[in-house]
């Protein structure tokens, strides 16, 4: 592989109100608990490094299941209070969140590239708007919530007397928000946003390796005007805190975003109470390429849906069906472009891929390489791991591949892409949909025809034509199969964190 143009970045290079940051919050005292900032109750803290280097970059309160009582606690007495706030007045505080974001963006991004790994850039110019698009939308959509009026046909009422009927919608109760480290910021504005603009209060539980971003984002709602209890951040690993928080018996309600497996453990948590849940879990998303396609934006485009972020994205496009007659121009164009990826640390200016997240992590990419070389898959570009922390995989393309094979089945979740051909339409909707999954997908086409029938027949919560990972606040993102319960974004996300309630009058 090309080694990493640099994995390391002095921290004296950050700007002063980034490391005033962590210098303030990243030395063990990261529980936001009814209003107050407090170490964990045990004094408990673990490392959070850069994934580049491996270096720590400051020690995280380890959250055990007494402040996980005590975040739940301050959540259900500011529950009565927050949900009496008027929709205009939660409307406002949510628009200054996304102020204080956007006035501080270029703080966050340092913050998030240095927890998480990503370039700079990615996190500066894409993520980090999305998440101030998040806070905007729903500042919006806290005044657009309604019920309705009915025309019943109940004739029972005493007589002279008549029926009223209607409906209302109310917030969930208290919700406990575990989010992810592949997107930390944003991620966490799609859980928050129309969580609070609904009238419910949080538990928020970040993700080990990457907490520093929302414990920023948390001082910033405070800022914002977010009341005490409404806003309760508690970091920790996911088997202590997550669990106490997912099994806690006065959370109403668990938004999760990870992997499929974890979603699961979420599932059999939320069984004592049966709590609300919306999950928005792994994908194996497929690109198909049709041989009409605008190569010019086809061969980047495809590229960019599985080497963004390392490939630790969700809807990765890291499933490729190339149509037999462009397939070797389109795979090696796609494989050329891989090699001229520059990698490095994330805060360089010349770095365009980062590492993962953690070693383990690396690991374990790297075992799928392995695993799929011994099954006979060839590795067309890429395949290696290095970097000082042994963070860094190379942009991999990978060929030669069957669609019984682990890595063609399995979320690798890095920048691995596998690559096959087909020769039919029918057939590679076939191949697309063999799959346990079903949260995205791509297709490339000039054909109006291809992108109606192909975006119909696809099973997926989103399909994308000739472009991939395209997002906004107000488009709804999830999947089906074992992708996932519900939506994040759009109007639709509004209805994970209401309830129903019907009102029966005689009058």
């Amino acid at each position: 592989m090309t080694l990493p143009l640099s994995s390391t970045f002095p921290l004296e290079n950050l700007r002063p109100e980034t490391r005033a940051f962590l210098a303030r919050r990243a030395r063990g005292h990261g529980l936001l608990i009814d209003g107050a900032w407090q170490a964990a109750a045990g004094g408990a803290t673990f490392p959070t490094l850069d994934p580049a280097s491996g270096l720590e970059t400051g020690q995280i309160a380890r959250a055990d299941a007494a402040d996980v009582d005590a975040a739940v606690d301050a959540a259900t007495r500011a529950l009565a209070a927050w949900k009496a706030v008027v929709p205009v007045e939660r409307a406002r505080i949510l628009w200054k969140v996304a102020d204080l974001i956007e006035a501080h963006i270029d703080e966050l991004a340092e913050i998030e590239t240095l927890d998480q790994g990503k370039p700079l850039s990615l996190g500066r110019w894409a993520e980090i708007p999305g998440a101030i698009g998040q806070f905007r939308f729903f500042a919006g959509q806290a005044m657009a919530i309604e019920g309705s009026t009915l025309e019943s046909s109940i004739n029972y009422q005493p007589q002279g007397r008549q029926m009223r009927t209607w409906t209302v919608r109310e917030p969930v109760g208290v919700v406990a928000a575990i989010v992810p480290w592949n997107s930390p910021l944003v991620l966490t504005a799609m859980k928050l946003a129309p969580a609070l603009a609904a009238g419910c209060t949080l538990v928020l539980k970040p993700a080990e390796d990457t907490s520093l971003s929302a414990l920023r984002l948390a001082e910033l709602m405070v800022e914002a005007g977010v009341p005490a209890g409404v806003l309760n951040v508690v970091t920790g690993y996911g088997r202590e805190t997550g669990a106490a928080l997912a099994g806690h018996p006065k959370v109403d309600k668990i938004a999760f975003t990870g992997s499929t497996a974890t979603g699961r453990a979420v599932l059999d948590a939320a069984k004592s109470n049966f709590k609300r849940v919306t999950l928005e879990l792994g994908g194996k998303s497929p690109a198909i390429i049709m041989p009409d396609a605008d190569l010019s934006i086809t061969i980047p485009g495809a590229a960019n849906a599985i080497f963004m972020n390392a490939g630790q994205v969700c809807i990765a496009g890291s499933r490729l069906y190339v149509h037999r007659s462009i397939h070797d121009e389109v795979v090696e164009g796609i494989a050329a472009y891989a090699r001229g990826i520059r990698l490095g640390h994330g805060l360089a200016a010349e770095t365009q891929m980062g590492p993962v997240v953690s070693r383990i992590h690396a690991e374990r990419v790297e075992g799928f390489l392995e695993r799929a070389r011994s099954e006979g898959a060839t590795m067309l570009t890429g395949g290696e791991r290095g970097g000082e922390a042994g963070t860094f995989i190379a942009p991999t393309v990978v060929v030669d591949v069957r669609p019984d094979m682990e890595i063609v089945r399995e979320e690798v979740f890095g920048p691995v892409l596998v690559a096959q051909a087909f020769d039919e339409p029918e057939e590679v909707i076939a191949a697309a949909n063999d799959s346990e999954y079903g949260l995205a997908a791509s297709v490339w086409t000039e054909s109006l025809s291809h992108a109606h029938r192909m975006s119909s027949d696809i099973k997926a919560g989103t399909v994308w034509i000739n472009c991939h990972s395209m997002f906004d606040a107000s488009l709804a993102i999830g999947g089906i199969k074992q992708s996932g319960w519900g939506r994040d974004s759009g109007r639709q996300a509004l209805d994970n964190y209401l309830e129903w309630k019907t009102v029966c009058a005689v009058v």
